[in-house]
């Protein structure tokens, strides 16, 4: 390559320099170097002192035109020191064919001589395809070995081997080993250590992934221990008694083979039978005694009684008069008297039966006035007591209670719990009846139609007294018919025409049409009104509608409705950070008249905080923009809102369409979602299965479109329906299913994990999300199917919904899973639709309306029910101590229970005010005359 030796231009120009010291030292020497693709190479060499670098590739010298060198000057040495690069192209390896890799050294020259680097190979990277031994599936028993096997593609250089366990890097815990082999040993599996194993391989070319290989962590099941013998199942004789014990200890899991043997045992027993007891025979009579009386005796032992036998009946002791009925006096007997004795007992007898004469007739007297009196004050007010005796909420009415068999959950194919025919259920609305009486009523639309006034018998407990058989007026109103509509309700359900009914002076209040938003039947109420009030449902939804007493005129009716409608949370805000956390309900007339407000209950799916929500209750206008009613921890006169975990009550005036909305404040925000398994059979394949899962807002109206859907195709309910916390960090949803038993089902491969985008589930509206899980059997013969679902937010909350069932589907049919969608009772009218008596109502709203000298006015009432804020809004009412009234009557829809008023009349009843020492009366006397207020 060279024109002169290097040695002669070496020795030439150190000649010229003149310069002197030592042989040339290396400061940087070539590295070996692997060509990636068709990329060049640089290799490097730097001396000191150097004249002259060259490089030497495989024996020959490289061109001086191929060398890049540059040279400086060691400031504190003054030797020079000088840098040389070539760059070595793929071409160049391939074309070299040695019986060694290609190869380059540096030599340098100095004025005493030369030295060389260390040879610096290079070499072509690459990576095959194909894994050498990819790892295999297995199945281990708990606390069984797992090894995994995994020989990584021939590669240049040697390719670095990790493991994926469901596509996250594994992480050693001290139970895993990894082998210089590549493979993976796990020593005592665990059930956690199930999963999906990838073996990857990779070099600074490429990154190779084996196939996956699944690990079933199974657990055989073992027997729990005996239970004790049951007693034997006959009284007296031969019988059997047995014991029994359960798969429990563990139960088999992840196909582990159920436990083998009995899991019954009987034996014979022997029970003695029981001797009932008999009396022998009396002994002679006793001596007669200073009282004149004779005693006798017997003995129960004739037989005595034995084993659980029955005792003598009759008395051990007889006791006789021994002077033949004659008494006697100063030990003398009667007959012996003087007839001036017997003169003296009769005027004493005489006297007696006066006295026991008047005695009758004073009782008689005194029970005659208290009857008299008592009648008079029935007559005088309906309960007649004091409104701060609690004992007139606790015990002056109660809810109606039928005896029912208490049904394990519905919603579960393979439910275990027995009925306890014992509970006692308390019904409340809404309404669904389920008991034979129920549905006697509910038999015939000719019972509804026109409204019959049901007799019921029941039991008000009134002080100490209790009157049986009070007969009240109470209406059911029934959803129609579907081909049946109320009153002004066209077929066509796009919209909703809106009137009202004649009442009974003929009065006609005209309301025009609203066309609403398309909407199904079941998602609406309907119901005529009066004075008497009551309340309007839409069945299994978590919406209700109260109308308090007197809010409509005497002599007026109104129809009145409830519309669910679906929205989109699009035209809520224009930056489109708010989301609907409640269904929008619209309520109406729009031309209702109201004296007092009514009161709405709405069920949110809001995980409630005020540092990381702005929550709003807005309604929407005529041209379908929403605008903002009220805050909810603002304070404002327009309307109420009372915000509880899983529902809000709202007090409103106007008739609209509302909905609870909330813009996030943080990513900490977080709303609650239903999570539900559901399966049935693949229709097109015996051998199939499918499994539905369905992530939806945490509200019963959103999964109710759940529970209708799986109806019409025949789903069943897999697990107990859970509840989780989906925040507004913009993270997605995974839904995946695992422990999936290998040797008996397989999947669809690339299904196995699913995932919904953070905005399809923050902003779903109540609309459910679904994914789908297609399974096949191997054989007819597996008919049980178990695995997990799980559900979880990246980075944050999971759940895990657990999956044990037939796949056989049942012969008598689909299993019913949402028993409450067949309610049809949408509302009740007058008294039964409320929890307080009318009378007792009347009078609290009376006693509190104004504020007394001890200060218990509608603000204490207020405090009380732990209602402590935006009270300017009560203060506007005409009635304040009404109005809390109805928004206690909202809060306690579902439970019969009145302790809650009842103690806070109480404590209200004791509370001492300091106006006391002023007006100079005790405590006592101005509890006395509060109390009198009743």
């Amino acid at each position: 390559y060279l024109t002169k030796t290097p040695h002669t231009c070496a020795r030439g120009e150190a000649l010229q320099h003149g310069q002197s010291g030592t042989l040339p030292h290396f400061l940087e020497e070539p590295v070996d170097a692997y060509i990636v693709k068709s990329n060049p190479i640089k290799l490097r060499c730097q001396a000191r002192p150097a004249l002259q670098i060259f490089f030497k590739c495989n024996g020959e010298w490289v061109h001086q035109s191929q060398h890049m060198s540059q040279e400086h000057t060691d400031l504190g040495t003054g030797l020079k020191i000088r840098e040389v690069m070539i760059n070595v192209s793929r071409q160049q390896v391939e074309d070299f064919h040695g019986p060694e890799d290609y190869w380059c050294l540096c030599v340098a020259w100095s004025h005493l001589g030369t030295s060389k680097s260390r040879k610096a190979t290079v070499r072509i990277a690459y990576l095959r395809k194909n894994f050498e031994q990819d790892p295999q599936g297995t199945e281990v028993p708990l606390n069984g070995m797992i090894v995994l096997h995994c020989r990584p593609p021939e590669g240049v250089p040697v390719a670095e081997v990790e493991w994926l366990k469901n596509e996250e890097p594994l992480s050693s815990d001290g139970i895993m080993d990894t082998r210089g082999d590549h493979n993976l040993i796990i020593s005592e599996a665990r059930l956690s250590d199930s999963g999906n194993y990838t073996c990857v391989a990779s070099n600074i070319v490429a990154k190779r992934r084996s196939a996956t290989a699944t690990v079933v962590v199974y657990v055989n099941g073992g027997w729990s221990s005996w239970t004790d013998w049951s007693p034997c199942n006959v009284r007296c004789g031969r019988g059997v008694q047995k014991r029994s014990r359960t798969c429990t200890n563990p139960a088999p899991l992840n196909g582990g083979a159920f436990c083998e043997g009995m899991s019954v045992q009987k034996s014979t027993c022997n029970t003695l039978c029981p001797v009932d007891g008999g009396w022998g025979g009396w002994s002679e009579w006793s001596l007669c005694s200073s009282d004149c009386e004779r005693q006798r005796s017997r003995e129960c032992t004739a037989p005595e009684p034995k084993h659980g036998g029955r005792l003598c009946d009759g008395v051990a002791l007889a006791t006789d008069n021994c002077t033949g009925g004659l008494c006697t006096q100063n030990r003398k007997l009667l007959h012996d008297a003087k007839p001036q004795g017997e003169f003296l007992l009769g005027v004493e007898s005489s006297s007696d039966v006066a006295l026991y004469s008047g005695l009758a007739a004073g009782v008689v007297t005194v029970v005659l006035l208290i009857v008299a009196v008592t009648l008079y004050r029935r007559s005088q007010s309906e309960y007649g007591v004091d409104v701060i005796d609690s004992s007139a909420l606790t015990g002056g009415f109660q809810s109606f209670s039928f005896k029912t068999s208490r049904q394990a959950n519905p919603l579960l194919i393979n439910s275990s719990m027995q009925p306890d025919l014992t509970v006692s259920r308390t019904y409340t609305s809404p309404m669904c009846f389920q008991d034979s009486i129920d549905k006697e009523l509910m038999a015939e639309h000719s019972l509804l139609d026109p409204l019959p006034d049901l007799k019921v018998k029941a039991k008000l407990h009134f002080g100490l007294l209790v009157f049986a058989g009070v007969a009240e007026r109470a209406e059911y109103h029934v959803m129609p018919h579907p081909q049946t509509f109320p009153r002004g309700l066209a077929p066509d359900y796009r919209g909703v025409a809106v009137g009202t009914t004649l009442g009974r002076r003929g009065k006609n209040l005209f309301t025009p049409q609203v066309s609403l938003t398309p909407s199904r039947p079941h998602h609406k109420a309907i119901a005529v009104f009066g004075h008497a009030g009551g309340r309007l449902v839409v069945p299994n939804t978590g919406i209700s509608l109260l109308v308090p007493h007197g809010g409509i005129t005497e002599d007026t009716t109104w129809e009145m409705y409830m519309i669910i409608n679906q929205e989109d949370s699009s035209a809520l805000s224009e930056d489109g950070t708010e989301i609907f956390l409640s269904p929008a309900v619209t309520y109406g007339p729009s031309g209702l008249d109201l004296s007092c407000p009514i009161a709405m209950t709405i069920a949110h799916c809001v995980e409630v905080d005020a540092d990381n929500w702005t929550i709003r209750l807005k309604r929407q206008m005529q041209d379908s923009k929403w605008e903002e009613v009220m805050s909810v921890d603002e304070e404002t006169t327009s309307c109420y809102c009372l915000l509880e975990a899983q529902r809000c009550h709202v007090l409103l005036e106007h008739p609209g369409h509302y909905a609870l909305v909330g813009e996030p404040l943080s990513p900490n925000a977080a709303k609650r979602l239903r999570l539900a398994v559901f399966g049935s059979p693949d229709a097109s394949n015996s051998l199939g299965f499918t499994l539905r899962v369905y992530c939806v807002d945490d509200t019963p109206h959103a999964f109710q479109e759940v529970a209708v859907g799986e109806r019409s195709r025949g789903g069943r309910l897999l697990e107990e329906p859970k509840v989780m916390l989906f925040r507004g960090n913009t993270l997605s949803l995974q839904v995946s299913i695992q422990d999936v038993p290998q040797l008996l089902w397989s999947i669809k491969p690339f299904t196995t994990c699913q995932e919904f985008s953070f905005s399809q589930v923050w902003a779903s509206n109540q609309r459910p999300l679904q994914c789908a899980f297609s399974l096949e059997r191997y054989s007819h013969s597996s008919s049980q199917l178990s695995c997990k679902i799980s559900v979880r937010q990246v980075k944050g909350e999971e759940q895990i919904l657990q999956v044990y069932t037939s796949v056989v589907e049942n012969e008598k049919g689909v299993v019913p899973f949402f028993t409450q969608s067949d309610c049809t009772i949408t509302s009740q009218t007058g008294s039964r639709a409320f929890k307080i008596p009318l009378s007792i109502r009347q009078r609290i709203s009376a006693t509190f309306d104004t504020a007394n000298a001890k200060g218990k006015d509608w603000q204490l009432l207020a405090e009380k029910l732990h209602i402590d804020r935006n009270l300017c809004y009560f203060a506007c009412q005409e009635s304040p101590s009404s109005v809390i009234l109805s928004l206690w009557e909202a809060q306690h829809q579902d439970s019969g229970d009145l302790d809650s008023l009842a103690s806070a009349l109480e404590e209200i009843g004791k509370v001492q005010s300091p106006m006391t020492a002023t007006h100079g009366c005790s405590t006592e006397e101005q509890d006395s005359e509060f109390a009198k207020l009743g």
